[in-house]
């Protein structure tokens, strides 16, 4: 056991974790000549394209130094704010964390939150300044960010490159000096903590573990104590680049564990695994229950997919632990679920993977987030959806949720994200200077604001510079108001959202031009409105397509192309009477990008 390390890699998005990940696997011999391709951890094809880690990866390594073997276990996360569940389960699984910090870029938001993360588990911190041979590297400068935020001395900063894999052997020997090895009882009942789980359609579910106490071997009746099922630890073993077996794993360890468990629901990430004969007294502490940030309906397009959908939505649930979802029906699209993503980009990231992975073709509804209604009889309750909101004569008031937010910017581009964030509703709480150009603005601002576009507004003004993170005070009252979006006098309730009652006005002004753009013509006029309670406020007007049928009077008597004229008007009379306007999967998605 003293000779095995755990550790993680934690920073903000693209100070090149995955790249140094891999230099860490060059040096080690980890992985051979012919298996080495950029970024070797990230295995998702949807991973690769984008650039972006979205799955936390365990791997091992084998290290030789003086003579004497070590094991190290290195977990590479995510950076971005949306999988940040990933990496909470992952510092769970250490005793060490390697904070990367880009030599360019210098410290950002999620840099700091991922290493209060840490710090919260007691992890020790190597930070690792990262992009030395980057000729616009500033690394004095950044090395006085780390120490201002770690406190640590100069010297306990290492540089490397993980592009030339400069500094990667003094990473390797700062590890095994400063983090310590996993603490535990070797001969305890067994402990072992669920971080991780996937589907494989031929193994059924495999497991991923880390062992705190005692030990586990081939063969063994083991029992998951959330759920109280029994099982068979069919193959045991160590997470390489491919899975590889053992006859044993022991405290200290991570590995997976494949028992046949076919049914999603009996594997729960932060579950405790012991045996059956000889039982730990307690499960180990989980992880927090995740809390869904922003939610949408999630449709199949056809109908009848719905229990392949759940089946999907399963399997999918037990890679990514973050993703919630319960049933819910909906006029417009029928049978569906409501799900809870931890941000916009999670929501496309599980689209996605549904139609990659599950063929599933989905309809996604206009995100929203979860307020809560007071009725004037005093009772409460959670909408999470527009058409959950109690009828206007019993409604008290309603009651949003507010987030603390916190950007981290150059100087020079404050005035435009000051505007940016009084446009979302954002009262300023502190404006901090971390060095001479580098500023931090905490601001106090309604989640509902920042569901839709204000990230990528927030990139584009500071080209890409400021940083965002955020999370969640509580509730406050706000004046709400619904907006419906009526085609013929018909309410599309997959359309419909809550909005703050001075943008309403705008907003349905916008929506309704912007389906009218994306609405095919029919044969009679489609009347497009926006509609708080019975009050339209905005309209527009989706002109018939025309057959022209005095095509074939030529000259002769007036009365006889009026008399046409008046046959086309009754048909398209009751055309407009029967006919019904079919919504294209387009104009749910463009509600997103009104701008």
């Amino acid at each position: 056991m003293k000779n095995i390390r755990n550790f993680c890699i934690i920073a903000h998005i693209d100070h090149g974790k995955s790249t140094l990940a891999d230099r860490l696997l060059d040096v080690t011999h980890t992985i051979t000549d012919r298996e080495k391709q950029a970024q070797v951890l990230d295995d998702m094809d949807l991973e690769r394209e984008r650039g972006i880690t979205i799955k936390s990866h365990a791997i091992q390594m084998d290290y030789l130094r003086n003579g004497e073997k070590y094991v190290l276990n290195l977990i590479d996360t995510p950076g971005h704010v949306d999988f940040s569940y990933e990496v909470s389960r992952s510092i769970a699984a250490c005793e060490g964390a390697l904070l990367i910090v880009d030599a360019t870029q210098g410290i950002q938001a999620q840099t700091i939150s991922n290493l209060y993360l840490a710090i919260e588990n007691d992890l020790e911190i190597i930070p690792v300044l990262n992009k030395i041979d980057l000729p616009n590297a500033n690394p004095e400068d950044v090395k006085d960010q780390i120490v201002d935020l770690l406190g640590c001395d100069v010297d306990d900063i290492l540089s490397a490159s993980g592009k030339t894999g400069e500094g990667v052997p003094d990473i390797l020997e700062a590890i095994v000096d400063r983090v310590p090895a996993p603490e535990g009882d070797k001969d305890a009942p067994l402990q072992a903590l669920v971080f991780d789980s996937e589907f494989n359609s031929f193994r059924g579910i495999i497991t991923y573990i880390r062992i705190m106490n005692g030990e586990i071997r081939k063969g063994d009746k083991v029992k998951f104590l959330n759920t109280d099922k029994e099982y068979q630890a069919d193959e045991i073993g160590v997470l390489r680049l491919i899975q590889e077996p053992r006859k044993v794993l022991s405290t200290g360890d991570v590995g997976y564990i494949i028992s046949g468990i076919k049914t999603s629901t009996e594997v729960k990430v932060g579950d405790t695994i012991t045996q059956v004969e000889n039982p730990c007294a307690a499960g180990i502490d989980g992880f927090e229950e995740v809390k869904p940030m922003v939610f949408a309906g999630v449709y199949p397009i056809d109908t009848e997919d719905y229990e392949d959908l759940r089946a999907a939505m399963e399997k999918l649930k037990l890679n990514d632990a973050s993703l919630t979802f319960e049933p819910e029906s909906s006029l417009a699209l029928g049978f569906g679920f409501r799900c809870g993503f931890l941000g916009l980009l999670h929501m496309e990231i599980v689209q996605e993977r549904l139609d990659r992975e599950f063929d599933m073709n989905v309809i996604t509804t206009v995100p929203n987030v979860s307020y809560v209604a007071h009725t004037q009889k005093g009772d409460e309750f959670e909408m999470h959806n527009p058409s959950d909101m109690p009828d206007p004569n019993a409604l008290d008031y309603i009651e949003e949720p507010y987030i603390r937010a916190q950007i981290i910017t150059k100087s020079e581009y404050i005035g435009p994200l000051m505007t940016l964030c009084m446009s979302k509703r954002g009262v300023m709480t502190n404006q901090q200077y971390l060095t001479s150009d580098r500023v931090e603005l905490t601001y106090e601002m309604p989640l509902g604001e920042i569901v839709f576009d204000f990230y990528d507004k927030l990139k584009s003004i500071s080209k890409g510079y400021a940083s965002f993170d955020y999370f969640q005070i509580g509730f406050r009252p706000g004046k709400l108001v619904k907006l419906d979006i009526l085609l013929n006098g018909e309410g599309v309730d997959a359309l419909s959202t809550l909005i703050h009652f001075d943008n309403a006005q705008a907003f349905g002004r916008r929506m309704c031009e912007k389906l009218k753009e994306l609405i095919p013509r029919q044969q009679f006029d489609i009347a497009i409105q926006g509609a708080i309670g019975a009050k339209i406020i905005s309209r527009e007007t989706v002109k018939a397509v025309r057959k022209d049928v005095t095509a074939k009077c030529y000259g002769g008597d007036i009365t006889r192309k009026r008399k046409l004229l008046e046959k086309q008007k009754k048909g398209k009379k009751r055309m407009k009477q029967v006919g019904n306007v079919e919504v294209p999967q387009k104009a749910f998605l463009a509600v997103l990008k009104l701008d």
